[in-house]
């Protein structure tokens, strides 16, 4: 894993540079997140998105770059306060991710975006009634999650950008449950589905 993540660095920055023009920055924003696969429908569970980004262009309208950056993700049981007999249920996943992307400059502020990113889970946590769940009803979450996604940015200033995008997890981030499971919060494979909404502000930029 670490092999892999160093050798990604290591291959965008001698590409950025071989281009001669790199753009760097950070970013910050929120994703509006649910897992498909659990009985909780809605994307309820709300979490931070933050980390750094470097981009180059590749052509006169296309753009290529990479992020590194820390997402918050997971699924939440909307409670409604009249309805008592509803349990409370929240799933808190950390991930570190790398995405990788290319875009198309649609016109002098607008963007359209693709790519992949490669997430790995540093921290799990799931909750009912506020209390942390038994160790009979917990199954592992894999470590790693894949997702492509699709976005749109708009230049709001010359060095900050807003980023929206979509994604969904190609992998099943935990399996089925088994026959033999006590847990009854999800039946079948789970895959993370994520809109993200981040600002991205760029501290420097220039031709080398």
């Amino acid at each position: 894993m670490k092999k892999l993540f160093i050798l990604i660095i290591f291959s965008l920055a001698i590409s950025s540079i071989y281009a001669q023009r790199f753009e760097a920055g950070l970013l910050g924003g929120f994703n509006a997140t649910q897992v498909d696969g659990d009985l909780y429908k809605g994307f309820h569970k709300p979490g931070i998105v933050a980390g750094a980004f470097v981009q180059t262009d590749i052509a006169p309208a296309v753009f290529a770059g990479f992020e590194i950056k820390y997402s918050q993700k997971g699924s939440r049981n909307k409670v409604d306060p009249k309805k008592t007999d509803i349990e409370k249920y929240i799933m808190r996943l950390g991930y570190v991710e790398l995405p990788v992307f290319v875009g198309f400059r649609a016109n002098d502020r607008g963007s359209i975006i693709g790519g992949i990113s490669t997430g790995y889970l540093i921290s799990a946590g799931e909750w009912r009634d506020n209390d942390p769940l038994p160790k009979e009803d917990v199954k592992a979450f894999k470590s790693i999650d894949l997702q492509p996604f699709l976005g749109f940015q708009f230049d709001m200033l010359d060095n900050l950008t807003l980023d929206l995008r979509l994604a969904y997890s190609i992998l099943p981030i935990r399996g089925q449950p088994g026959e033999n499971a006590t847990n009854y919060y999800w039946l079948n494979n789970q895959f993370s589905n994520v809109i993200s909404l981040a600002a991205y502000y760029k501290i420097n930029a220039g031709r080398y």
